[in-house]
């Protein structure tokens, strides 16, 4: 019998203690895998995507960044697919329109080599 001041238990290691350093770096883990997949995905699927037609695309985001409405009533499906260009090669905060257009293009044109 055990003594009345003594707890349940005492003594023996709880089996389902928490741990959050363990859930820390299982969380990290999966952050970097996710970005990792995502770099992986732009280098390999997106931007040779954009490497058919570079010109245009690139004058399809300059359209994007300066217009209210780049494709007035018309298909909007190639002013969307340049706007993605813009989440792969982000634009500085205080960049220019006509700085980052120029960067843009440069970055195109050394991943379409």
């Amino acid at each position: 019998m055990r003594a009345p001041d003594e707890q349940p238990g005492a003594g023996a290691e709880d089996k389902t203690s928490f741990r959050p350093l363990r859930l820390v770096a299982v969380i990290l883990l999966i952050l970097l895998g996710i970005s990792t997949a995502a770099q992986w995905y732009g280098r390999h699927v997106s931007m040779p995507r954009y490497c058919q037609d570079p010109v245009n695309i690139i004058a399809r985001v300059h359209e994007v960044l300066t217009k209210a409405r780049p494709a007035g009533d018309g298909d909007r499906k190639p002013y969307i697919i340049a706007a993605r260009l813009t989440f792969l090669v982000p634009r500085d905060s205080e960049e220019s329109v006509d700085s980052y257009i120029k960067r843009l293009q440069q970055h195109v044109d050394q991943q379409c080599r």
